[in-house]
């Protein structure tokens, strides 16, 4: 891994950027920047499909990005000067660059096509896609007997129901490409028949919500855990498995061994195959990844391939894997940054972020399958560049931050929600995505275009907005009064981009998408000079929990109520001491 000689901000490329941006880019408008035909022209890229000819898979335009051509040259000499390329090529050949954690950082592994090799370097694994493939192998075939019903539960019905038991990025990533393909044609015919159901949540209340409308007899529970500990997935486990015994206990009195109806309905997706077993999981029922694989990062490992497996078919997964590699590929192999779309991507966050100084991001995909995709993002991107240090240790400077505030919803959902902050409150840099068709297209008699052409003049008209805005020259010349001048005046001014596929999303686009965001998050650690695949920030919490836990763990042990009343006063502080005194007397 290439180490930067100093933080990113000391690089003398990105000085030169911030400094022409406030000298110049700063004081220009959008509605100028716009105007100029020529600079517009560098500012787009289209993504080619070689496997279809050249053809188009998609256009991403950053033109409505506060950003002029000579500020672009800059910012692309701050990729140079990042060492992006060796960065890449180090992730690829899996040296270790979470090195907080001495682990390599290899979902791109996920996707290589079997035949590839990559041996992971200082590991005794072998070869990293050959295992891979043994797993989806596995996988396809658990998989194929699940769907024909040669595999059943454990009174003899079709297990035709998954519920998926997992939580952050275990939950997260295949509940986005659930939602996804819900109502895309191939997949929507693999899923006949069938229901797919999360349980993230320690609350009981999801637990309710997950099971509602579920015959548990038909029913099939993924745990999604790798080291099987993790403490709500696998409280949410245990509550399962008792549903499970429970219910066949009662109709099935002459059956000693309990295991039984465990064994039928549930697998898991683990390392810790001692705690599957215990747990009352079959090892033929359990389906592993490997260290190099980050949570956030997983949705392309059996956390998320075994259950859109069991729900939509193992071809239609394969196709969303297909369309990440095609990415990798573009990604690893297009060394020119100004037509690698990751990069891009990356670089316009960058200087978003650090250079422009805004502190949030907006995701508004324009389509409602992708209305998971913007928590997803969430996550991949604020557990991943929420830090405040660089890789050797050395902390930032005041005032220096990575990470955006990362939140969004689909159009046209979030214009009649925060889009009004966006356009006259603060200004947030808002990355649209869309697609040239829809899903499921209509056309109602009488109504002069499509509704996916009424989604989608919202997607092309909202950039401009944001960036045009409307002046008091305008708002006079349409006759507004006076008083209301200030009211629906529109500064502009603020920054976008667009992100436009070819066609209706499918399997393969949403595998292209999820890759594009994946390596967007790297890019833009390696430009902070950050580890982007530790996450030590969730673990504080945690620890402090246990503490807590402990004290209600001694209320019902019938611990009594002056021991707990110490046992709180020594452990936390005055206010947290008095709320939970309250809760432990009402509850």
């Amino acid at each position: 891994m290439v180490e930067s000689a100093s933080t990113f901000d000391k690089l003398p490329s990105v000085q030169a950027l911030r400094a022409h941006f406030q000298a110049v880019t700063s004081k220009a408008h959008l509605r100028d920047l716009l105007a100029d035909e020529a600079r517009n022209s560098q500012l787009r890229v289209a993504l080619a499909n070689e496997q279809a000819g050249e053809k188009t898979d998609a256009i991403f335009d950053f033109t409505h990005a506060k950003i002029d051509a000579e500020g672009f040259k800059k910012l692309l000499k701050v990729a140079e000067d990042a060492n992006l390329f060796a960065k890449i090529d180090s992730m690829f050949k899996g040296e270790k660059l979470n090195n907080t954690e001495k682990r390599s950082v290899l979902h791109v592994a996920l996707r290589m096509r079997e035949g590839e090799s990559l041996i992971v370097p200082d590991s005794d694994e072998g070869d990293a896609v050959k295992n891979v493939h043994a797993v989806l192998h596995r996988i396809q075939e658990f998989s194929q007997k699940i769907r024909t019903g040669e595999a059943r539960g454990y009174s003899g019905k079709e297990l035709r129901n998954t519920l998926i038991i997992g939580i952050g990025g275990s939950y997260l990533g295949p509940e986005f490409v659930f939602e996804a393909l819900r109502t895309d044609e191939a997949a929507r015919k693999g899923a006949e028949g069938r229901k797919l159901k999360f349980l993230a949540n320690v609350d009981p209340i999801d637990f309710t919500r997950a099971i509602e409308g579920l015959d548990i007899e038909e029913t099939l529970v993924v745990i999604n855990s790798k080291t099987f500990t993790t403490a709500e997935t696998m409280l949410n486990a245990r509550t399962v498995r008792q549903f499970i015994i429970d219910h066949y206990s009662q109709k099935y009195p002459e059956e000693q061994d309990k295991q039984k109806f465990v064994e039928a309905h549930m697998c898991a997706v683990s390392t810790n195959l001692p705690e599957t077993k215990k747990f009352g999981v079959k090892d033929e029922r359990v389906f592993g990844f490997w260290d190099w694989v980050g949570g956030r990062y997983s949705v392309c490992s059996a956390v998320g391939v075994l259950p859109l497996s069991l729900h939509y078919g193992f071809e239609n997964v394969k196709h969303f894997l297909e369309g990440a590699k095609s990415i990798d590929e573009h990604f690893r192999t297009t060394r020119d940054p100004s037509k690698n779309l990751p990069i891009l991507l990356g670089l316009i966050g960058f200087y978003n972020s650090y250079i422009c100084g805004h502190d949030s991001r907006a995701i508004l995909p324009y389509c409602q399958a992708l209305l998971k995709f913007p928590a997803h993002i969430q996550q991949l991107d604020m557990e991943s560049n929420g830090k405040g240090v660089t890789r050797t240790g050395e902390r930032f400077e005041a005032g220096v931050q990575a990470g955006p505030i990362i939140f969004g919803e689909p159009g046209t959902n979030g214009q009649h929600s925060f889009y009004q902050l966006m356009h006259q409150g603060r200004p947030i840099p808002a990355e649209f995505i869309g697609f040239t068709k829809s899903q499921t297209p209509t056309l109602l008699p009488g109504e002069p275009v499509t509704s996916h052409d009424e989604l989608m003049s919202n997607f092309f008209a909202q950039p401009d907005a944001l960036a045009l805005g409307k002046t008091l020259d305008q708002l006079q010349k349409e006759g507004v009064p006076p008083p209301l001048l200030e009211h629906k005046r529109f500064l502009g001014d603020r920054p976008s981009v667009s992100l436009l596929f070819m066609g209706a999303l499918d399997a393969y686009k949403c595998g292209q998408l999820l890759a594009m965001y994946e390596h967007r998050v790297a890019v833009e650690g390696f430009l902070y000079g950050i580890n982007s695949f530790d996450q030590w920030g969730v673990e504080l919490g945690k620890v402090l929990a246990k503490d807590v836990r402990n004290v209600f763990q001694a209320k019902q042990s019938k611990v009594s109520s002056d021991d707990i009343a110490k046992q709180t006063s020594e452990k936390f502080n005055p206010p947290t001491n008095f709320l939970l005194t309250q809760y432990l007397q009402n509850n």
